[in-house]
């Protein structure tokens, strides 16, 4: 299934600017150009979600990618999960955090800002779109061109929950074949099942083993709020002023799980 462009060109609003300001232009004659992509609530964004880029670009050195650029991609309002927040403020988070943690991480408010739920696999199609049709690719040191591949980055749970209904064959097939994931191994997730079941992608499917573990979620940062604890060196310290300025998650009901109401549309990558 190729990128779907005439959706990504409907539910592209007018005046939107791709942010392309930290995206590197240029790649190595022997490499092929990597873009990584993060979709999720980011409510709040951690030093995880953050943490997960380096990781990747280490892993993407030892085979044979150049990573040119990564992006967060927040899910829109319509996702409707419980503690997500309004979109501008999850947007305004993530770009805090990209800011002034990273010199090539940028913020792309295109899917938070539908008015409408947006599959992950249209998602990886507008930054095929954006990259690949708009821009040309990316160029190389001998002057010719490539496309950049657009990879999926995300936890170890992503892999887990492709067996569960919230995804749809048809978008798992696009991700996998078609661009591809980068997953971080997380404490507690048991991969090799989930794996199994994903052979037939698994030249797609690069698995990063954490060295050092970290197990920082948004969900505990929230709790750790809702509870007025500190939540000093979970999350960058710009966001921890964002929050407290304006005084978000302190009514957050986490009391009860997720009722059917409140579960993700199929073909939603949250983190």
């Amino acid at each position: 299934m190729a990128s779907d462009f005439p959706y990504v060109n409907k539910m592209t609003p007018e005046g939107y600017v791709f942010p392309s300001q930290r995206l590197r232009r240029t790649c190595g004659a022997d490499k092929t150009p990597l873009v990584l992509v993060a979709c999720g609530s980011f409510s709040p964004v951690t030093f995880l979600h953050l943490r997960m880029f380096p990781m990747a670009r280490d892993h993407a050195r030892g085979e044979g990618f150049d990573v040119v650029g990564g992006y967060l991609s927040p899910v829109s309002d319509a996702y409707k999960k419980k503690g997500l927040i309004p979109a501008h403020h999850r947007i305004r988070m993530c770009e805090l955090a990209a800011e002034n943690s990273s010199k090539w991480l940028m913020v792309d408010p295109w899917e938070a800002q539908s008015p409408t739920y947006i599959p992950t696999a249209r998602v990886l199609d507008h930054f095929d779109y954006e990259i690949n049709h708009v821009m040309g690719g990316i160029e190389c040191t001998d002057g010719t061109r490539k496309p950049a591949k657009i990879v999926l980055l995300a936890g170890a749970d992503l892999i887990q929950s492709f067996g569960s209904p919230i995804w749809e064959s048809k978008d798992i097939d696009h991700i996998l074949g078609n661009f591809g994931a980068f997953v971080i191994e997380r404490a507690g997730t048991e991969l090799d099942s989930a794996l199994a079941a994903l052979k037939q992608w698994e030249k797609n499917i690069h698995i990063i083993r954490q060295v050092v573990s970290n197990d920082i979620s948004s969900t505990k940062v929230r709790l750790l709020l809702r509870r007025s604890m500190s939540i000093d060196y979970l999350i960058p310290d710009d966001v921890i002023n964002y929050i407290y300025e304006h005084n978000l998650y302190r009514e957050v009901d986490l009391a009860n799980p997720s009722n059917g109401k409140n579960e993700a549309p199929a073909g939603t990558c949250t983190s």
